[in-house]
């Protein structure tokens, strides 16, 4: 008999849900929730092809899991016939304490609601989809999968900052990094398209959508990676700043910007949004082509914090064999990825136009036959990497 993985990606104000199976990765349902504690909210759940949505207020996430039961048996498939294996949770932050995918009870449940000083825009969302599941699907493992566990193999000069080493341990003041299950899926879908093992690349993987981050990844492993003791950190953003002299935010301070205040500038109203007037890098390509100044500066500073970035990890990699764009942003804009890689030449990167322009959407080589370093596309998967984890744990 056929059996499933229920994989849940929960935020704030919404929940994201597929149903995949465990033998095949197929995804047999998918669906979203949003808008939950918002007033009116939107359900949309596809299965076979067809698709059902409707409009309902959606108080909480307890209500969200009842609104993804009624979709699911609006399409024929109530949730007591589907066999699940395993609820499979993306957690964002897993602190220094969960190293792996993890199988939770209470006080596993607790921890992650614990950790919400370090990710508080996202564990208290991660927290609640919890609860409400485990009461949903009482009979079945829940196993939560971390965003940071991938980066748990940073050496201390990595994860470290420059602070007295007692402050960072009390108040856990540390690199923790996060798109850890985007860079492990797609540094091993690499490797698989390039028919090299993990093992021997060196690469740099870059994870841009509205959330960015970039990662070193030496022979599988995560050795240095942008983002830090929260999301906010290092590449420019959908709305998040990325690097900020942190002297800036001192002054931003005396001069009567409160820390909400602060907060909302740094991770709602900057970065491409800030910038350019829009989140959205298609809007700023329009921009751009327009002539508008303010999308072009947006753009420059898109590309040149990449740069940056490349060039630290190529230094501290000592090398590197590929470069691989991944999520929205990173698979869908070919002038932001011959951007980044005009003038890397020198460096054996050199990427071609045509494959660039390419309107494939699979994983995909777009550097140039005479290219030392491979560039390529590769389309993240986090879910079917979540349902793999989640099923690991089940089975041991």
């Amino acid at each position: 008999m056929t059996q499933h993985i229920l994989v849940i990606n929960a935020g704030s104000s919404s929940i994201k849900y597929q149903l995949i199976d465990v033998a095949t990765g197929v995804r047999q349902t998918s669906g979203l929730a949003e808008r939950i504690g918002e007033g009116l909210g939107r359900v949309k759940h596809e299965s076979d092809g067809r698709e059902f949505e409707w409009q309902t207020e959606i108080a909480d996430h307890t209500e969200a899991f009842a609104q993804m039961a009624r979709g699911f048996a609006d399409a024929g498939t109530p949730l007591d016939t589907l066999d699940l294996a395993a609820v499979g949770h993306r957690v964002v932050q897993g602190g220094s304490e969960f190293l792996t995918a993890t199988l939770i009870d209470d006080h596993v449940a607790e921890r992650i609601l614990a950790l919400s000083d370090l990710a508080p825009l996202h564990n208290p969302a991660n927290y609640s989809a919890i609860v409400a599941a485990r009461a949903a699907f009482a009979d079945v493992p829940h196993v939560a999968v971390f965003d940071t566990s991938f980066h748990q193999t940073l050496p201390e000069a990595a994860y470290s900052y420059a602070i007295a080493p007692e402050v960072a341990a009390q108040y856990g003041v540390r690199r923790y990094g996060f798109h850890g299950i985007s860079h492990q899926v797609v540094s091993q879908r690499a490797a698989e398209l390039l028919g090299r093992p993990l093992t021997e690349l060196k690469q740099i993987v870059l994870h841009l959508g509205n959330g960015a981050s970039a990662c070193a990844v030496d022979g599988g492993r995560s050795v240095d990676t942008s983002m830090g003791l929260t999301p906010l950190e290092g590449l420019v953003m959908g709305t998040r700043s990325g690097d900020i002299d942190p002297g800036a935010l001192l002054h931003l301070m005396r001069a009567g910007l409160s820390v909400e205040a602060l907060d909302r500038l740094l991770n709602k109203q900057s970065g491409l949004l800030g910038l350019g007037g829009s989140n959205d890098m298609r809007d700023i390509r329009a921009g751009v082509a327009a002539g508008d100044p303010a999308a072009r500066l947006a753009f420059d500073i898109y590309v040149r914090r990449l740069k940056h970035y490349i060039g630290a990890y190529l230094a501290l990699l000592g090398g590197v064999d590929t470069i691989v764009f991944t999520a929205g942003v990173g698979e869908n804009h070919a002038p932001m990825r011959e951007a980044v890689c005009s003038g890397l030449e020198w460096l054996g990167i050199e990427i071609d136009p045509v494959r660039n322009e390419s309107p494939d959407r699979g994983a995909r080589v777009v550097s140039s036959d005479a290219s030392r370093v491979a560039i390529l596309v590769v389309p993240t998967d986090e879910e079917a990497e979540i349902a793999r984890q989640a099923a690991e744990v089940t089975a041991r």
